[in-house]
């Protein structure tokens, strides 16, 4: 919660907080494995962040400690929540709609459903990487592992995302 005198225009540490809030969105949706749930990861991480910003150091990588609060507060929720029984999975939830004759789009439905199926640590390193264009120390400090870890995760990833669209693409071009 925001105190009167705590606009993001009067402190550069809420300025900068929010300017990272489609970052936080973005790594949620990954967490969360789509939009349900996501924007609460982010309002409990930004809510989080401001009652303990008197521990942010000045200086060092906000992302980081914002992204590494939003993978806590992740963990926090599932372990409180167990394994629900009526949790959506890739297997249940239905494949998206494809229009015909765009080779693209199923392309990138194929790594898509390659990036599903990767462990969620490769994932996660993957996508912190990627997408959030953030260096190995970086995401390192966010999972909380070693960097040679996120080094090996992200190669594996990589290969296994490799070896998943160029089977489903000699699948697809052996059915024609």
């Amino acid at each position: 919660m925001l105190l009167q005198n705590d606009s993001p225009e009067a402190d550069p540490l809420l300025a900068a907080m929010a300017a990272e809030i489609p970052r936080l969105r973005r790594f949620a949706r990954v967490l969360m494995r789509g939009a349900d749930g996501a924007d609460d990861l982010v309002q409990e991480t930004l809510m989080r962040a401001i009652a303990a910003r008197s521990q942010f150091a000045e200086g060092t990588n906000l992302r980081a400690w914002l992204f590494a609060i939003l993978r806590n507060v992740h963990l926090s929720l599932r372990r409180r929540a167990g394994r629900s029984p009526f949790a959506p999975t890739p297997a249940t939830m239905p494949a998206s709609i494809v229009s015909g004759g765009q080779e693209e789009q199923h392309a990138f439905r194929d790594l898509g459903r390659a990036f599903d199926a990767l462990p969620k640590t490769q994932r996660q390193v993957l996508w912190l990487t990627v997408v959030e264009g953030m260096d190995y120390e970086q995401v390192a400090a966010v999972l909380r592992t070693p960097v040679g870890t996120v080094r090996s995760r992200l190669s594996r990833a990589r290969e296994a995302l490799r070896t998943s669209v160029w089977a489903q693409q000699k699948t697809k071009g052996g059915k024609e």
